[in-house]
């Protein structure tokens, strides 16, 4: 086993030869994999746009609910779970597939064999997503979190996986050498949780139905180790990639990364059923599952002590590249989103938080300042390999970043206060239930400004992977970068 980037511990001296030998292999491989990646990442740029522009609709819709109510697919009720599940399988998995599957190449140092099949499981993902958006629009939802799409669309879904699966397993298989990187042990296990993760749930709730409130149990589950299992693995894995390869320096410490993947996995599954506090339910379910929740502040205290130690003395370089900035940020955002979901998972706070904006507020960060930002930084980095350009624009970038950030920290603080205050009236006597409701109006404002910060960021980058993938990028061998470099002699390794 060796650190967890291709950045061996020990740099050799190799002869030039040697060297433009690597850079010819590593040309080669980018290349199998260019026509799969960018299909992945149009699609799921075509998804994110259209994700967006449905939240901006469904949040004006809180405001003003009669706003064409008379047509029935533009209810509330149906446009939220059509955005989020936009989000999740169009924008989300869409993005980390294609960055997972360039990774893997990469590190298994094998070229990508019959990549037109993988272009076919991207467009049965698409069809498969498009079937269920169709299906909840005219009202034939299944009422679960993040699985709403009927089984047919479902069906669809696990066949185009298959498919994708199929070939990062192959790549594994075939790679060359037999070291394992830790970036490949995070995107493995997202390519094996997942499946278990989405057949398990379509087969409890709709094949062989659990009875009465153990629905509850299974829908929790999914929603909650969907963010951990599968989003958070791609996530954390390629944060781990990124950042050493960056800077030009290994991982601080593989026996950290070791236990941070384990106690990640192990605890992590766990999780879900604390959201489902006083509930009618076996009291060592939920007590196990807020214990393991407690319990992933270790995975979240070793990979954030890695990460910090190999950033040590290289912060500066975040002042230049794009995708460093980005990949911190997510990676910081990280022990956030488990630090938020251990506070609201405490009984004592569960009480208040529960039917609340504070949940919906723990979801966001984990899925827009957690895995988002890590994928756009992916997507900076990954994107210039496959076109052969380099980012036309540096203040593009510096506006999608600084959208997205005020964007993110704008909608958490919105949705966490206002779950807060919001509980507090709930638990009020003195106030009805309508007054509880009122009481997050204004934090209701504030989170609509938030969704148009982060529509701008959409945008704007939407805009330059657009240029992007027409060959209208900068022709240069030299990075973009998000500032002038000074005259100091330390050009950060980019």
């Amino acid at each position: 086993m060796t650190p967890a980037t291709d950045i061996p511990l020990k740099q050799p001296t190799v002869s030039a030869t040697a060297g433009d030998a690597e850079q010819v292999e590593r040309a080669v491989i980018d290349a199998s994999t260019r026509v799969p990646v960018l299909m992945f990442y149009a699609s799921a740029m075509v998804w994110l746009l259209v994700g967006t522009l449905l939240a901006v609709f469904a949040l004006f819709k809180l405001h003003a609910p009669v706003w064409l109510s008379d047509y029935s697919f533009l209810t509330w009720g149906r446009l939220r779970p059509v955005q989020m599940d936009i989000m999740i399988y169009g924008w989300a998995s869409m993005a980390g597939m294609g960055t997972a599957i360039w990774l893997m190449a990469r590190l298994c140092r094998t070229t990508l064999r019959h990549p037109l099949l993988l272009v076919t499981g991207a467009a049965f993902w698409n069809i498969g997503i498009f079937v269920g958006v169709i299906a909840i629009l005219m009202g034939y939802s299944t009422g679960y979190q993040w699985l709403e799409f009927p089984p047919y669309a479902g069906a669809i879904l696990l066949v185009a996986y298959a498919l994708i699966i199929s070939w990062a397993i192959l790549m594994f298989r075939f790679r060359r050498g037999e070291q394992i990187y830790i970036t490949q042990w995070y995107l493995l296990g997202a390519f094996l949780w997942f499946p278990w993760l989405y057949a398990a749930a379509q087969a409890m709730l709709f094949v062989v139905p659990v009875q009465g409130v153990m629905q509850a149990v299974v829908s929790w589950w999914y929603a909650n180790n969907l963010l951990f299992l599968w989003l958070g693995a791609i996530a954390l894995g390629t944060a781990y990639y990124m950042i050493p390869k960056v800077i030009g320096r290994p991982v601080y410490s593989y026996h950290l990364a070791t236990i941070g993947f384990w106690t990640y996995a192990l605890f992590s599954s766990w999780t879900g059923m604390q959201r489902l506090v006083d509930g009618p339910f076996p009291a060592w379910m939920i007590t196990s599952s807020v214990a393991a929740t407690i319990l992933t502040v270790i995975p979240v205290a070793t990979v954030g002590l890695n990460h910090h130690m190999t950033m040590q003395g290289y912060f500066p370089v975040m002042r230049y590249s794009p995708t460093l900035r980005f990949t911190v940020f997510g990676a910081m955002s990280y022990t956030i989103f488990s630090l938020v979901g251990i506070l609201i998972s405490l009984r004592s706070t569960a009480r208040y938080l529960r039917f609340t904006s504070a949940s919906y507020g723990y979801s966001q960060i984990g899925l827009y300042a957690f895995f988002t930002m890590i994928m756009f930084g992916s997507m900076y980095y990954i994107v210039p390999r496959l076109v052969g350009r380099e980012w036309r624009y540096a203040t593009l970038i510096k506006l999608h970043f600084w959208a997205s950030a005020y964007g993110i920290g704008l909608m958490s603080l919105m949705l966490l206060v206002g779950g807060f205050v919001q509980g507090s009236s709930q638990d009020d006597p003195t106030l009805s239930f309508i007054e509880s409701v009122q009481s997050v109006l204004p934090y209701l404002r504030g989170l609509f400004l938030a969704v148009l910060l982060l529509t701008a960021s959409h945008f704007i980058f939407a805009f330059h992977f657009g240029l992007m993938l027409f060959g209208l990028g900068r022709t240069s061998t030299v990075p973009t970068f998000l500032n002038p470099i000074e005259a100091e002699g330390s050009e950060p390794h980019l």
